[in-house]
């Protein structure tokens, strides 16, 4: 099976986007922990699909225009790792919840720490919104972006939502 895959600029910094041919597998930021590194037999092309429209959606999603992102996903994981990213789909724009009420949204109230651990291997950043998630007093805790490149997400997202981008 041949991976695509295009690199994007963003605000936050340089962006790996990869593809099956049909869906988007990954979006990563280049120090995301834990990201793939690009296999010898992977192939660069811009307008490889979905990566065109995914480059798109992505620039306007930066420039605060677009909330809601509309490709097709391929992510590869568990049962419980797959009802934990489509919970996190559902957390609206410019929003955050806690990782106890992720667990709770998924079924397991007291899987906080396993649906941290789930929303950790989250292959597709951004597009699926692991970032709107913190910890129960309100902290950034866990992003494989790292913690200044997660508030910097939910910055964009409030000040879209407050009208002051």
């Amino acid at each position: 099976m041949t991976t695509w895959y295009t690199r994007v600029d963003s605000p936050l910094q340089s962006l790996l986007l990869t593809s099956d041919g049909a869906a988007l597998t990954g979006l990563y930021m280049v120090a995301h922990e834990p990201g793939p590194a690009i296999g010898e037999d992977w192939v660069h092309d811009d307008e490889a699909a979905p990566l065109a429209e995914a480059r798109r959606q992505l620039a306007a999603y930066f420039a605060g225009v677009l909330k809601d992102f509309d490709l097709p996903l391929a992510m590869k994981g568990t049962a419980f790792q797959q009802r934990v990213w489509g919970e996190l789909k559902r957390i609206p724009y410019g929003s955050t919840i806690a990782y106890g009420e992720l667990a709770r949204r998924v079924g397991n109230p007291k899987a906080s720490r396993a649906v941290g651990l789930a929303n950790g291997r989250n292959p597709i950043s951004i597009i699926v919104p692991c970032h709107r998630v913190i910890g129960a007093t309100g902290r950034l805790i866990g992003y494989g972006g790292g913690l200044s490149q997660k508030q910097a997400l939910l910055n964009l997202e409030a000040s879209v939502v407050a009208g002051t981008f």
